[in-house]
């Protein structure tokens, strides 16, 4: 059976499959990881133009507080938007699907880019902030679909791969946001405006190529019942391959939904049947925002500075961390397949927790021990490099997982929402946390990556090569229920048969019974 896996075309990457992923995130998942680290650099920039305008406006400068305020508004105001976004995400996919979900909310990106690159020229704070949620708007949509879009177009051996390409993209924005933020490239007072802004160019790239590929098989068959469309999209995604056994599987897993209309949040929040995948979802989104990887992309020069190093040199020690980012988030990628999930979260929260506390010992003995400045930089990059190796991609992986086609939009929007509201509490409060509380203020992210480590270890099941149903029905015993599926009609069965090398649809004249738990089986023909 190994053997056979190996052996079959239809497991393997093809060309369409990674430029649909390098597309994707290029386009959308890069964006976040860009606009988490892009105001680091040019944050004393920002506050002098604050502080210039409201003495422009009214005669007289801000207070210190005042700008930290202002200023805390300004990168937190991202989650907000980012927030909103997320709860978009059900309508969208279903109304536009997830490909078309992605291309549509490019606009979003060139109307921020607009409004932040304009400015300071116009003398206007508020088109920054503006920008900045309009951004935040189009992450917390981009955040959720293009996992969701890879995840369905993926054969269920590269479901984890291509699943962490977004966050390996995020990992690449931070990193070009660090190197852009320079003072030899953009980190000049001059081109903040311009440095806020380059976020168009990656988008523009997506909207002109995007277009000219499929959307999501699963999308095309259980939701819009278009088999045609859908043995199309197979063709470009397992070129020269047999896709029948993709298609049962798709069937199957139709057959095993209570309803092909996607559920409300509400509804599944209800469900009684995915109680602890939503229980799981909630836990492991947010754990990995307060898990304090924010408060590291957001103020790491600041971190750094607190650390004892000199303020020349922190932007370069900051470049190198976005270099380690993605080395880790690359490991991650390349290992998730051979090893799991379980180890890379298990192993990625329990390296972060350690280091957190690791931070809180060095800034405390520091000036004691000179050495700890060291320490505590280290402590800095081992929490970055834990995780880019598994927590950075894989919630968003286990959340299209964990649940079947009627079930997986609500279940993202309760996910990316929860995910957007721990982000804006991190980065909203950590900077008067670390005024308040010191170093100390570092062991709140130490038990939040224990605890989540605790409960990835054990409550939730390995799901490595494991089709959604499959997955479904390891679930089904602790939520105390039994999957249900009913077989179709002998007579109006599906056949598929060789042609061409593809696989292609045959169906007898007749009609599909779908909806099994209610027994109310609703009908549509099948003419191919």
């Amino acid at each position: 059976s190994d053997l056979k896996n190996r052996l079959d075309p239809a497991r393997h990457l093809t060309l369409s499959l990674l430029a649909v992923a390098f597309l994707s995130s290029f386009g959308s998942s890069m964006l976040y990881g860009y606009n988490l680290a892009v105001v680091n650099s040019p944050a004393q920039y920002i506050k002098e133009f604050f502080n210039r305008t409201a003495v422009r406006r009214n005669g007289t400068g801000l207070s210190h507080d005042s700008i930290t305020v202002l200023y805390s508004i300004t990168v937190s105001i991202f989650a907000v938007g980012g927030l909103l976004g997320s709860l978009t995400v059900g309508m969208l996919v279903s109304k536009f699907g997830r490909k078309g979900t992605l291309v549509k909310s490019t606009v979003l990106v060139f109307v921020a880019g607009a409004l932040m690159g304009f400015s300071r020229i116009c003398g206007s704070p508020e088109m920054i902030i503006i920008g900045r949620f309009i951004t935040g708007l189009h992450s917390g949509i981009s955040l959720s679909v293009v996992p969701m879009y890879l995840g369905e177009i993926a054969p269920k051996n590269l479901r984890g791969f291509l699943g962490l390409m977004p966050s390996i993209f995020i990992c690449i924005g931070v990193f070009i946001a660090q190197i852009l933020g320079l003072h030899e490239v953009l980190g000049k007072e001059e081109h903040w405006p311009l440095f806020l802004s380059l976020v168009v160019a990656p988008t523009f790239i997506q909207l002109m190529l995007l277009p000219w590929f499929p959307e999501s098989p699963r999308y095309l068959l259980i939701e819009r019942h278009n088999i045609h469309a859908t043995i199309t999209a197979l063709k470009w995604y397992r070129v020269k391959a047999n896709i029948q056994a993709e298609v049962e599987e798709m069937q199957e897993e139709q057959r095993s939904l209570s309803s092909v209309q996607t559920i409300s949040v509400c509804e599944l929040l209800r469900d009684q049947t995915v109680r602890w995948q939503v229980i799981t979802v909630l836990v492991i989104n947010a754990g990995m925002q307060l898990s304090g990887i924010d408060a590291i992309w957001f103020y790491t020069n600041a971190i750094f500075e607190n650390a004892g190093i000199s303020v020349t040199q922190v932007q370069y020690t900051t470049v190198g961390t976005g270099a380690i980012e993605v080395i880790a988030g690359l490991v991650g990628c390349f290992t998730i397949e051979r090893v799991g999930r379980r180890p890379l979260m298990i192993g990625g929260f329990s390296f972060m927790g350690v280091c957190c506390a690791g931070i809180t010992l060095s800034l405390i003995l520091q000036a004691h021990v000179p050495f700890m400045h060291y320490v505590s930089v280290a402590c800095v990059v081992g929490i970055i490099a834990g995780f880019c190796i598994g927590p950075a991609g894989v919630p968003f992986l286990m959340t299209g997982e964990l649940f079947k086609q009627s079930h997986r939009p609500a279940a993202f929007i309760v996910g990316g929402s929860l995910n957007w509201i721990s982000n804006f509490t991190v980065g909203f409060v950590f900077p008067f946390l670390q005024m308040s509380a010191g170093a100390f203020c570092y062991l709140i992210f130490f038990g939040v990556c224990v605890g989540v480590a605790a409960y990835v270890y054990f409550i939730i099941p390995e799901t490595m090569n494991k089709t959604f149903v499959e997955i479904s029905q390891m679930f089904a015993s602790r939520n105390n229920c039994e999957l249900e599926t009913e077989p179709l009609a002998l007579a109006d069965q599906l056949s598929l048969k060789k042609m061409n090398g593809y696989g292609a649809v045959e169906a007898k004249m007749g009609v599909l019974l779908l909806d099994r738990k209610k027994k109310c089986y609703k009908k549509f023909q099948l003419l191919f």
